[in-house]
């Protein structure tokens, strides 16, 4: 295991979580551009590396929590370097050094970027404040589909995320 590559991922995770969380509630344009943007820039030149020397980094390579931390990485970065990720991510699961879970979250947010229909409902839009879920193949089989991976039911994971936005949202 390459821990000082795997401490080094949980760092960039750890510097994405807080310039999101740093945002002021009702944030602008310019506000994402200069706390969050510059983040993502950097993490995703980063993975970028990361994966061309090595693939995926997964657990083998990094640990659950290093493994974990990419994938993060890699949901914030963009369409382009996500499109390049999830076949490696792909790869690395069937080979049980990543998790399943993982890839469905970043399976599905290519497949919004696409514009096409999702599989495991992971991916809301934001419309007149109210979450809505992006497109999904087989709408009856998606608690099927989510459960498999140990996921919640999509309209308790909608409640816990619609919770989440009210509150950031809200005065104070």
């Amino acid at each position: 295991m390459d821990r000082d590559l795997s401490a080094e991922l949980l760092d960039r995770a750890g510097r994405d979580q807080a310039a999101r969380m740093s945002l002021r509630r009702g944030h602008g344009v310019l506000e994402w551009e200069t706390v969050v943007a510059p983040v993502d820039r950097d993490n995703s030149a980063r993975l970028r590396e990361v994966v061309a020397r090595h693939g995926w980094p997964g657990r083998e390579l990094v640990g659950e929590e290093g493994a974990h931390a990419a994938w993060l990485l890699a949901q914030h970065a963009p369409p382009d370097l996500q499109e390049e990720c999830l076949p490696l991510l792909e790869y690395a699961v069937a080979r049980g050094d990543a998790s399943p879970a993982d890839l469905a979250y970043l399976m599905d947010r290519v497949l919004m970027h696409r514009g096409e229909a999702q599989v495991y409902g992971t991916q809301y839009v934001l419309r007149d404040g109210v979450l809505e879920l992006w497109k999904v193949v087989d709408p009856g089989g998606l608690d099927q589909r989510r459960a498999a991976l140990g996921l919640e039911p999509e309209a308790q994971n909608r409640a816990r995320l619609a919770a989440r936005e009210a509150a950031r949202r809200a005065p104070g």
